[in-house]
């Protein structure tokens, strides 16, 4: 309690020292289902008011995008959500958001930061926020946020035509199951299964390990199910509902697991596939993606003539490349391979709840045309070629780890091999020595090395930003020979590539 006073002291300064002290101060929050979140967002709320800030505080546990779009329906300076998204139930965090809807960044973040070192913590502080001060948002606020995402439907004909088409959701003990059963019923989807063991958000996360659908393990119940009830699509999201994992059932009747960058090819396909047939591909429009998503995303945009923004790994870049003069109107959409994505600029973050809807309605609009996702995603290696990407983690803990990490950077930067698996390096790319500007958008200094080969292929290595590890991922391209064999010659290229850079 007594580090969010803090933090939130230093806040409200901070918004003071920007907006001065005539303009009314207001704020969102929510949080999702950890132990301690609601008490903690209490606590925040109470904190802000009576520092004379408005506050307008979710009722119940309510999703990360939510409040990103709550942020700029309600025209709020700022926003804060509890929530440590798909991490494991010992963590909880505070995360800040900006009026756009964007999580907070340069040079918000650092003068936030510098706010909470100066602040006097009031930590016996028993005052009463005025009354008014604190306002509970009611149903309203989801009925905005469900209509929005509605509004971008595509083929709602589809939807019709397989309403009873048998899917599968889990919100993983989560923030999801307040809203997207209620938005899949309302797309018109009337076959709709929630894992029982799941449904009611629950901070112990009591069936699994880590709440992340991009486990297989948090996602075994939902499959469990899905058999059962011989469901064609499976999705879950984490506890605040900005992530989405999913499985397809093939033609043989077995899951396929989809990863991140496919599910990232699949909705974005969707996306301006449908734009285009509806003439409302926007002028100049953009695909932003983070320097370690898929690249097949660049042979899709070409195709429809839009263009592809790289930015630094974390959504919240994403969201600033948006708020950058202008390019609101041309964002289509925005993906990170780490399972999230966004279309349209309602919501400035990530949004699994959108997604769900999203690729929901990409299933039945392939079942209509006589196909599956798995064999939309097939048609689509056979005209693009085949994309793998694998990441490979290295854990280092400790005050030893931290150097270790430190080394292995260093000597990827001063002795980066000339060749990686048989493959010539062409080119290297270090975010370390300068910014880069994007479409007007400064993009900053960041622990971040890239090495390009002939044979087509990317390597990327990078620090966690949160966790005491440092990150390698590896994406190749080849010709499409069918879904195992592809398989199995990405996989073993990349796999090659990983362990010759991990061994620099």
């Amino acid at each position: 309690i007594y580090t969010l006073r803090r933090v939130t002291l230093g806040l409200a300064s901070y918004l003071r020292s920007i907006y001065g002290e005539a303009q009314e101060l207001r704020v969102a929050i929510a949080y999702d289902s950890r132990n301690n979140s609601q008490k903690f967002a209490q606590e925040v709320a109470n904190t802000l008011a009576v520092n004379g800030v408005r506050v307008y505080l979710m009722r119940g546990e309510r999703p990360t995008p939510q409040l990103s779009f709550t942020v700029r329906v309600m025209r709020c300076q700022a926003g804060v959500v509890i929530t440590a998204s798909h991490n494991p139930k010992e963590y909880n965090g505070y995360k800040v958001y900006w009026a756009d809807g964007g999580q907070v960044v340069a040079p918000h973040d650092a003068g936030i930061m510098a706010a909470v070192a100066t602040a006097k913590n009031e930590a016996n502080s028993k005052r009463v926020p005025a009354e008014g001060q604190v306002i509970t948002l009611g149903p309203g606020i989801d009925e905005a946020y469900l209509n929005t995402i509605l509004q971008g439907l595509h083929h709602p004909e589809c939807i019709r035509a397989q309403a009873k088409m048998p899917i599968v959701y889990t919100p993983i003990h989560g923030t999801g199951g307040a809203l997207v059963p209620q938005l899949l019923k309302r797309m018109g989807f009337a076959n709709v299964q929630v894992v029982p063991k799941q449904r009611d958000p629950d901070g112990n996360f009591p069936t699994v390990q880590s709440p992340n659908p991009e486990d297989p393990d948090a996602m075994n119940l939902a499959l469990q199910l899905a058999n059962q009830t011989k469901a064609v699509l499976v999705m879950g999201t984490d506890p605040d509902s900005d992530r989405l994992g999913a499985y397809v059932r093939r033609a043989d009747g077995e899951y396929e697991r989809l990863n991140g960058n496919q599910l990232a090819v699949l909705l974005a396909y969707y996306t301006l596939k449908s734009l285009k047939e509806k003439g409302k591909l926007p002028k100049k429009g953009q695909i932003v993606r983070t320097v370690v998503t898929t690249r097949m995303l660049d042979a899709l945009a070409a195709t429809y003539k839009v263009g592809v923004v790289e930015v630094l790994t974390g959504f919240k870049y994403i969201a600033h490349w948006i708020q950058a003069e202008h390019n609101a109107d041309r964002f289509i959409f925005g993906a990170e391979e780490s399972h999230g994505y966004l279309a349209g600029t309602a919501v400035r973050d990530k949004d699994a709840v959108q997604g769900c809807g999203l690729l929901a309605e990409m299933a039945a609009w392939c079942y209509e045309r006589g196909q599956n996702l798995v064999g939309l995603l097939e048609e689509l290696y056979s005209t693009y070629g085949y994309w793998r990407e694998e990441q490979r983690s290295l854990v280092l803990v400790g005050e030893a780890g931290r150097e270790e990490i430190a080394q292995r950077m260093k000597r990827l930067r001063e002795k980066h091999p000339t060749t990686l698996a048989g493959e010539k390096v062409v080119r290297v790319v270090d975010y370390l020595e300068n910014e880069v500007n994007v479409d007007g958008v400064l993009i900053p200094q960041s622990d971040v090395l890239q090495i390009f080969t002939d044979a087509g292929s990317l390597i990327t290595a990078r620090p966690s930003g949160t966790e005491p590890k440092i990150k390698y991922y590896v994406g190749v391209q080849c010709a499409y020979q069918g879904w195992e064999a592809s398989q199995a010659a990405g996989n073993k290229r990349c796999q090659a590539l990983l362990e010759a850079v991990m061994g620099v």
